[in-house]
């Protein structure tokens, strides 16, 4: 007669009750299998059980491995509890109820309360702007969580002698101690305590009543490593009591004694090895969870792989000081690698590229299930858009900050438009959002955004606030009712809000409020009102909760200054995240490692191996350095590293595993994820390179053809348009003749198609407005003394007008402070030339038009120009000068034609072109180079005659308005390399990159 399989009370007659699953068995379902194989046939039975599980996400998982072994059976589920570790970093709100404890345990305070009462308590003894205190309250939060986690007290600060410390630390510790003696009697005020205490106090008071009464049911802690204190004291007491057990995930049985004691807080058996030995129990006495039920089911779930693997894995995460081992074991059976996969990528674009074919690949087998892991959110990311060329959504269950969401964003966004005075860039960034309206239709919204752009907001900056983008709207001819509509609807939505914003000092539920009310007006369309917009979906559900949060408890910051309030919003925005409610795909999953515990896949993809990504370099620690935290007895960072290397090790043993990574991110060489150098050398040991795959062959190739043309012609010429000749033009002027010369498909682009360029939002000045501003200054003292000698104060008369002419302009300090030198170097310079030269001259012209009529096959084409200065000497000799802030052109240039600027205005003085001046011998042709360094400038003369020069271009713009009336000649892009011009508007239009060899546009 066959007995009856031993349940899991069977085996937990014997205390403490430790099972453990193997990595290789799906956790969850084997720990549902067994509890209903324990329960039997009584469908009450499985309801009086309590599960204690890691995280929520757990126990959702544990709710659905009942229903795959029930075949979609309705049952009364097992009691299923989170834990919520804090050593995940996760604010824990317990559901632990021990309304039975004696003690009176006080809430646990709000966190967002909690870091604003501390970022008041840091501004009150140190003087930081709002938002580093709002940071540095963060980071004082998470400090005080680790003290209590681990038990500790502050009391222990005394132990820290400041001598030992650099200064910066010995005031930090000051701090530490008079924040830290301040800090429970403001909690005592607010009747609350801090989250861990809470959980503390929480999970001592529920082992002592289990310890008391035990519990109505049985009781099993699983899953959990119990790396917190407070928490491996109740799995002490569940272990000990009658119907309780604690289930370990992943314990390694395969370590020897001597590997045991060598294990270090890196490695991934170090929380268990802690547990065990407040257990007092050896991890060979450890008992296997019993597996009972349908063996083919098991099957499908994956757990037919080879304990052979779970061997290997063992030893790619053996303990360091005894890695000398891998010289002596003896070659394993191929089976320890088989189903693992390791892929080398140059960089994260193809990284996503790999592990989204990857994904798409796991789609073609039904029912096949697939998981990214990563802590890389950015590489998520990437993976997520990847997907959407095969149309598939999915989601990172990670989540987003809420900062990035669509409603957090325009949230930010608002703020920031109103604190830099309606700026154009945060400005257009508000009223291009998909979320603004403006209270009318959004389309008409649009439409009066786009109109203002082109009016108002582009190329220099406009008068900061709404009143002054009102009265530059007022100098408008064109489009002036549409400006004017715009800005009206801004100030309708944004008006109380820039006045609270204009205060020195307000209060942040001032602010906050006023800020609301601006952003729901602005969301508000002509059918949907704005809270109805704004709040949507979840990503505004979180956005409207935290805003209702922030408003119940602001009033713990003292006022602030305005302009501070875009970042501190930003700040906690971005400490808040946004998860998908519903996965948006039922086989394909991106979680971070946190979210992937416990849980089985047929394909698990590891990616982002990198050192720095994972594991994750720690962050520095504002309050305590690395040796101040093991002093105080604070855990070091390698216990993060051995949880997440337990992580990895519970992965590598599952059927189908894929680990990525980047050889480069963002140009620099990346250094292998420790856990990949450990594989590579455990493979070289257990003699098993013919059997590891590394899959780059496969994947990169046809990572490299999602995006590859099919095919694409490389001898594309470069555009020769042959517009007709009616169409073509019949007026340039003698700057647009040099481009004609070097880039005629230009002149084509601005005189044929009729494009121009847009000015650049918030357009700072540049060299170009540089050049203008000395050349104002010089016209306006020619102007001031056109003849005769200059007065004896003319140099300070010059410097007078370039300041003026600088003031008006408004420049910022840093470009005064760099430009004002310059000219007054320049100012000296031209003072001295123009002083040797006045007892010569009989007349000076400055910024003088002319025009010039020449005669083509098409007909008259007309030359304008504008001359810097023309001089006429007593003796009737001509001048031509040109002011030159940059490089002038060299002689060749000139007498090739390439730079025909001055001898054309030659040859319209030779022509009669500029009225006023009288034609006299053409004497020469000047560059004045007003470079503004150590000597501030000076004359370079064309070398050659001057008359002959002008003849020559006026010939030559004869020969090239001849040969462009003819259709058959096209307008081509930058014709003579060697002489194409240094910028271009249109060069992108012509595509000059695709066909220029070895020219750089810029």
């Amino acid at each position: 007669m066959t007995s009856k399989p031993k349940t899991w009370r069977d085996l937990a007659q014997a205390k403490p009750a430790v099972f453990t699953i193997a990595p290789h068995l799906p956790f969850v379902d084997a720990l549902a299998q067994g509890i209903l194989h324990d329960t039997g046939d009584d469908p009450l039975a499985l309801s009086t059980v309590t599960v204690l599980l890691p995280t929520r996400r757990a126990c959702r998982s544990m709710r659905e491995a009942f229903l795959r072994l029930s075949n979609g059976k309705p049952l009364l589920l097992p009691r299923l509890m989170p834990l919520n570790d804090l050593d995940e970093e996760e604010v824990l709100f317990s559901s632990f109820a021990a309304a039975e404890s004696a003690e009176d345990i006080p809430p646990p305070i709000a966190p967002l309360k909690r870091q604003l009462l501390l970022a008041k308590m840091i501004q009150e003894k140190s003087d930081v702007r709002a938002e580093h205190a709002i940071r540095l309250a963060e980071e004082l939060g998470k400090l005080l969580d680790q003290v209590q986690t681990e038990q500790l007290t502050f009391e222990r600060l005394k132990d820290l002698v400041p001598d030992d410390y650099a200064e910066h630390w010995q005031v930090t510790l000051e701090f530490l101690e008079t924040l830290t003696k301040a800090w429970p009697k403001i909690l005592k005020g607010e009747g609350a305590v801090d989250p861990a205490e809470h959980r503390n106090l929480v999970f001592a008071a529920q082992a002592r009543i289990w310890d008391a009464k035990g519990a109505a049911g049985p009781v099993i802690a699983a899953g959990s490593t119990g790396s917190i204190p407070a928490t491996a004291a109740l799995l002490n007491t569940v272990a000990h009591m009658e119907n309780g057990a604690v289930v370990l995930p992943g314990l390694d049985q395969n370590l020897t004694d001597e590997d045991w004691s060598a294990v270090d807080e890196s490695h991934p058996q170090y929380g268990f090895k802690q547990l065990l030995r407040r257990f007092e129990v050896p991890p060979s006495t450890v008992q296997p969870w019993p597996l009972h039920g349908d063996s083919a089911r098991l099957s499908r779930l994956g757990t037919q792989i080879s304990t052979v693997k779970t061997q290997f894995v063992t030893e790619v995460m053996r303990p360091a000081s005894t890695t000398h081992i891998w010289r002596t074991i003896p070659s394993m059976d191929s089976s320890a690698v088989e189903g693992l996969t390791v892929v080398d990528c140059p960089a994260p674009r193809e990284e996503a590229e790999v592990i989204s074919l990857a994904m798409r690949e796991a789609l073609t087998v039904e029912g096949r299930t697939c998981a990214l892991v990563t802590p890389d959110r950015a590489l998520a990311e990437r993976v997520s858009a990847e997907l959407k060329r095969w149309e598939i959504d999915i989601d990172d269950s990670a989540g987003k900050p809420l900062h990035k969401t669509p409603p957090g964003a325009f949230l930010r966004l608002t703020a920031v438009m109103v604190a830099e005075d309606f700026a154009p860039v945060p400005t257009l960034s508000v009223c291009k959002h998909p979320l603004a309206s403006g209270g009318m239709d959004t389309a008409e919204f649009r439409k009066l955004t786009r109109r203002a752009e082109m009016s108002l907001l582009r190329g220099s900056r406009p008068p900061a606030g709404l009143n002054g983008l009102r009265k530059l709207s007022g100098t408008l001819t064109n489009e002036k009712a549409e400006a004017e509509a715009w800005i009206k609807c801004l100030k309708t939505c944004c008006g109380e809000f820039e006045k609270v914003m204009n205060k020195e000092s307000v209060g942040l539920l001032e602010i906050l409020n006023a800020h609301m009310a601006a952003a729901e007006a602005l969301a508000a369309s002509k059918d949907s009102p704005g809270p109805l917009r704004l709040w949507a979906e979840d990503a505004g559900e979180a956005a409207s909760a935290f805003i209702a949060e922030l408003a119940q408890y602001c009033e713990a910051l003292p006022p602030i200054s305005p302009l501070e309030y875009p970042a501190l919003l930003e700040t906690l925005m971005s400490a808040r995240v946004v998860r998908p409610r519903f996965g948006k795909h039922p086989r394909l999953h991106i979680l971070g490692p946190l979210e992937a515990r416990l849980q089985r896949f047929d394909v698990l993809i590891l990616a982002g191996l990198n050192e720095g990504t994972w594991p994750n370099e720690p962050a520095p620690d504002p309050w305590m350095s690395r040796p101040m935290r093991a002093k105080f007895g604070l855990p070091a960072p390698e216990r993060r590293i051995g949880l997440a290397a337990h992580d990895v090790a519970q992965s590598m043993c599952g059927p189908r595993v894929i680990m990525t990574r980047s050889e480069k991110v963002d140009g620099t060489p990346t250094v292998p994820s420790r856990w990949l150098m450990r594989l590579e050398r455990a493979v070289e040991a257990a003699d098993l390179e013919n059997a590891f795959r590394r899959e780059n062959h496969k994947w990169l190739p046809f990572a490299k053809e999602l995006s590859a043309p099919e095919a694409y012609d490389k001898s594309e010429p470069p555009p020769a348009p042959k517009p007709p000749v009616d169409a073509r033009p019949r007026k340039l002027s003698v700057t647009e003749i040099e481009t004609w010369m070097r880039d005629p498909y230009s002149i084509y682009a601005k005189h044929v198609l009729k494009l121009r360029p847009l000015e650049p939002l918030d357009q700072d000045v540049s060299a170009a407005d540089y050049g203008s501003l000395v050349h104002h200054a010089l016209h306006t003292f020619i102007e001031a003394h056109p003849t005769g000698p200059l007065p004896k104060d003319a140099f300070k008369k010059l410097l007078k007008i370039g300041d003026e002419i600088f003031d008006k302009e408004a420049l910022r300090p840093g470009v005064l402070a760099f430009w004002q030198p310059r000219f007054e170097r320049i100012a000296e310079w031209f003072v001295n030339t123009e002083d040797a030269r006045r007892h010569e001259l009989s007349q000076s012209f400055t910024e003088i038009s002319g025009a010039m009529t020449l005669r083509g096959p098409a007909g008259a084409f007309t030359l304008t120009g504008k001359a810097d200065r023309i001089d006429r000497t007593k003796d009737g000799r001509i001048t031509v000068i040109d002011y030159k802030t940059g490089t002038p052109p060299s002689d060749e240039e000139v007498t090739a034609g390439f730079s025909p600027q001055l001898p054309l205005e030659a040859a319209m003085i030779a022509a009669g072109g500029f009225e006023g001046v009288p034609k006299g011998k053409l004497d020469a042709l000047s560059f004045w180079h007003l470079h503004g360094r150590n000597d501030g400038g000076n004359e370079h003369v064309v070398d050659g005659e001057t008359e002959a020069l002008a003849a020559e271009a006026r010939k030559g713009l004869s020969e090239l308005i001849a040969k462009f009336d003819d259709p058959k000649t096209p307008y081509e892009a930058r014709p003579n390399p060697a002489y194409a011009p240094v910028y271009s508007d249109y060069g992108h239009l012509a595509r000059v990159k695709e066909w220029a060899a070895g020219e750089d546009e810029s």
